[in-house]
């Protein structure tokens, strides 16, 4: 790898959602194979693009790499002759003993570069559309599942024109965030393939009438009951969104809070903890606000009616109410 390449080949794993660490020489004190500057891209796996040194040297880094993309915090590293497998927190460095021939001491800096959370968007329609549109200025990767989709979609988006259990396991693999936002199209089958993903967390765009609807279906159905529980529905965080991108700025605060809190698999809520109001309940609750704390509660002189993202709609005044009609009324989101 010349000077340069460990830029190509960072971008290369950057587009295959692989971690790894960036590991730079600092210092050397002779004899020393490796010099200040040298780098190399190193993986969990033991993995090494570049040149940081000999062997000898190989075993310390590769215990700092593992330890730096497990807690995500970058690492000074010292590898100095010493009794084999010693090790010393120096609090600024962390220093290895290193019982090799060559005498020469290496001094690191370890920088982990983990992967971008992957976030799988199911269905085609709308809101689908502003997530997919949305989602990838905040730092995730985009899988987009739906019955009809085109490769050419979105750019840099993985397209998947199948919303099957199994086609979208094999494309994606466990572990991702899953938003169904099918609205009333092939919701079941959505929730079905979410649930096949082993997600780090469902959040489904209906209103909760729907989903519990939906929920004792899929239980019906022999779907895993805890797994269909975790499913968070109504979505996303209240900030009274009407149109499809508002509701998609709205679930993707969710998923970002979920992402930053690491909280376990299907647990919803703003980021500190507080539980998304379900529909009809805003009445009696002060509105969060954007640092999460309570505003003071907004007096309202009629009733606010839920939307199916959780989201309260704002009152309409009494002279501009319109007069009864024996249709009813839908919310943003068609339901």
């Amino acid at each position: 790898m010349t000077s340069f390449d460990w830029i190509t080949q960072a971008e290369r794993l950057r587009e295959q959602g692989r971690a790894f660490a960036l590991v730079s020489v600092l210092r050397v004190q002779a004899p020393a194979s490796a010099r200040p500057g040298d780098k190399a891209l190193v993986l969990a796996d033991g993995t090494i693009h570049g040149w940081i040194g000999g062997g000898c040297a190989q075993p310390a880094v590769l215990r700092t790499v593992r330890q730096a993309l497990q807690d995500g915090r970058a690492r000074s590293v010292r590898i100095t002759p010493a009794a084999q497998g010693s090790e010393r927190d120096l609090g600024d460095v962390l220093e290895f003993g290193m019982a090799c021939h060559s005498g020469g001491t290496l001094e690191l800096f370890v920088d982990p570069v983990l992967a971008d959370p992957l976030l799988v968007v199911i269905g085609n329609t709308p809101v689908a559309r502003s997530l997919v549109s949305l989602a990838p200025q905040l730092g995730l990767r985009v899988a987009w599942s739906g019955v009809g989709l085109e490769w050419h979609e979105a750019d840099g988006v993985q397209c998947i024109a199948s919303d099957d259990p199994e086609v979208l396991r094999r494309e994606v693999g466990d572990g991702a965030f899953v938003v169904v936002a099918t609205q009333g199209q092939r919701d079941l089958q959505g929730l079905r393939a979410a649930l096949a993903l082993r997600a780090g967390g469902v959040w489904f765009v209906a209103s909760a009438r729907k989903a519990a609807v939906l929920r004792e279906s899929l239980i019906a159905a022999g779907a895993d009951a805890a797994a269909v529980q975790s499913i968070v529905a109504p979505a996303g965080t209240p900030i009274s969104a009407r149109t499809p991108p508002e509701i998609a700025l709205s679930v993707l605060a969710a998923v970002v809070a979920a992402r930053r809190a690491g909280l376990p698999h299907g647990l919803g809520g703003d980021a500190a903890g507080a539980p998304v109001s379900e529909p009809g309940d805003s009445a009696d609750r002060a509105p969060a606000s954007c640092c999460a704390q309570r505003a003071a509660p907004v007096e309202a002189a009629v009733p606010e009616a839920g939307s199916c993202c959780s989201h309260s709609v704002p009152p309409v005044a009494a002279a501009e109410q319109p007069a009864p009609a024996a249709a009813t009324s839908h919310s943003c989101c068609g339901h």
